[in-house]
């Protein structure tokens, strides 16, 4: 038993020195303990996690040199993806969000020990601040969007070959031949399992892709295989078998990572926040941008007030995926958050004021949230009265009407505990107490999206959930997508005589091998 216990132990201690070993780690923020923001705690203590996915184009290993091509002409490292991972409080819904690398924006610069400093920088592609360390790129992207950054992880061009490799690739789906020499991507119409440097190749190909661009086409299919990830992960049992775990663990931990993720235990605690969100409340999401010439130029720039609105849902820590056709089941803890089967307009509400100050009313409190009911959706019929001082804010509900109770709390994040069934109740009363003097939402609240907002939020994202797995990415129709030379065959070059669609590329390529094969 003793020598049994012995190898046992040398063995984890040698796996988790292993996983230790491979961790590399930086600085969350070039501006110091500031520079990435701070989130605020819901009404029960609780904070979202919003992590700043890069991948960077730098050639820094004689691999990622091979991978990458070009190392004589690349300098430095730019942000080829940009995605902000967040996890709600309660951590029962995640938004993946794109930050297309072209995007122009806005930052105060960075000066982080080990890194080239930059002075403030005006309508700049927000890829070139990861020339200031990964902690620039944090800043640049909060200062953007307004999101606190809590975390970081970077990969280079070798990290996403051995990550699609640990799972023993990823199934995707294109929906027309292609063909994008400048990824080298190259497949059949229909789904292929794809894994090494075929993945990459994936990863990287935009001119193939939708409208042949950053904002649209390399994020949509970057989401098509995250999707096709995230559920093979969850589905084929990877997270229960110690076989497939270790050989995801050891490519997962190559990553780089701010300092407060720098062990193996630290990653496994995020994983395990990760793991339980269902694939059903993964929303995949590209921030609104559209591409205007500018003295000659061509910039991508923010679309108002789309992107505000998603923002703004993801700032608030509001879900993007509930729908006023879809049940979810709200934690003993968590607000009243479970989305009811009857629909608002049928729930009329007699709201109370309750509210007081020093023993003093608050005057037109009742009318205020009575307003913000109506405002979300709720029956024109809901009902502002006067009551008593009360201490506590509450939703009494007669015996058969939980949903509607429900719904009232979760459209104003009243939490849970706040619900009471009453045998003398007649209908949905909703007393606004003293610990509720303000605005028109449940102080501490985070509350899931309306329907109006989610629509506005996700109008021009490009958005897919993450049980949309099997999903054909769009390949492009357009010809003037890759370039082709004087004696028609496909090239790279800059400006060239003629161009033509991936699909046609592949068909005049027929020396070229598939990234399938």
């Amino acid at each position: 038993m003793g020598v049994v216990l012995l190898v046992t132990g040398g063995v984890a201690a040698y796996a988790y020195w292993k996983l230790n070993s491979n961790i590399a780690s930086d600085d969350l923020s070039a501006n110091g303990k500031d520079g990435a923001g701070h989130e605020k705690p819901d009404a029960f203590g609780r904070t979202p996690i919003n992590i700043l996915v890069i991948g960077s184009d730098g050639r820094t290993s004689a691999k990622d040199c091979k991978l990458g091509g070009a190392c004589k002409q690349a300098s430095g490292q730019r942000a080829d993806v940009e995605m902000v991972l967040h996890i709600s409080a309660d951590r029962s819904n995640a938004t993946v969000m794109s930050v297309p690398r072209d995007l122009r924006a806005d930052w105060s610069g960075c000066h982080d020990t080990d890194h080239p400093s930059m002075g403030p920088q005006h309508n700049m592609m927000i890829n070139t601040a990861l020339a200031g360390g990964p902690g620039c790129s944090v800043v640049a992207v909060h200062e953007l969007t307004g999101i606190p950054i809590d975390h970081f992880m970077m990969a280079y061009f070798s990290n996403v070959v051995d990550m699609s490799n640990a799972v023993g690739g990823v199934s995707v789906c294109v929906d027309a031949n292609i063909y994008d020499p400048y990824s080298h991507l190259k497949l059949k119409r229909g789904s292929h399992s794809l894994q090494g440097t075929a993945a990459l190749e994936f990863l990287r190909t935009r001119h193939g892709f939708g409208d042949s661009s950053d904002s649209r086409g390399r994020t949509e299919g970057q989401h098509v295989f995250l999707t096709a990830l995230l559920n093979k992960l969850k589905d084929d049992g990877t997270l229960s078998s110690p076989t497939k775990m270790w050989k995801v663990a050891n490519a997962a931990t190559k990553l780089t990572v701010d300092k407060s993720l720098d062990s193996p235990s630290k990653l496994i605690g995020l994983g395990t926040d990760l793991n339980k969100v269902p694939t059903s409340r993964f929303r995949f999401v590209t921030l609104q941008t559209a591409d205007t010439k500018i003295n000659g130029v061509w910039e991508t720039h923010l679309v108002q007030p789309k992107a505000s609105a998603l923002l703004r849902t993801l700032a608030n820590d509001q879900s993007l995926t509930t729908t006023s056709s879809e049940t979810t089941t709200a934690s003993p803890s968590a607000p009243a958050s479970a989305t009811p089967t009857v629909s608002p307009t049928s729930i009329a509400v007699q709201v109370r004021n309750g509210a007081a100050v020093k023993g003093r009313p608050v005057q037109k409190r009742a009318a205020v949230v009575a307003a913000a009911l109506i405002d979300r959706g709720f029956s024109e019929q809901t009902s502002a009265v006067t009551g008593t001082p009360t201490a506590t804010t509450s939703v009494t509900y007669p015996a058969g009407q939980s949903a509607q109770a429900r719904a009232v709390a979760n459209a104003l994040g009243i939490p849970a505990k706040n619900l009471k069934q009453s045998a003398s109740a007649t209908g949905i009363v909703l007393v606004v107490g003293s610990d509720w003097t303000t605005g028109a939402t449940f102080p501490g609240a985070k509350t899931d999206a309306t329907d109006t907002e989610r629509e506005s939020a996700l109008s021009g994202a490009n958005s897919q959930l993450g049980t949309a797995k099997g999903t054909c990415v769009k390949v492009s129709r357009f010809d003037s997508a890759i370039g082709v030379d004087a004696n028609g065959h496909v090239t790279t070059a800059e400006n060239p005589p003629h161009s033509t669609s991936p699909t046609h590329a592949y068909a005049i390529s027929p020396n070229v091998k598939d990234s399938a094969t």
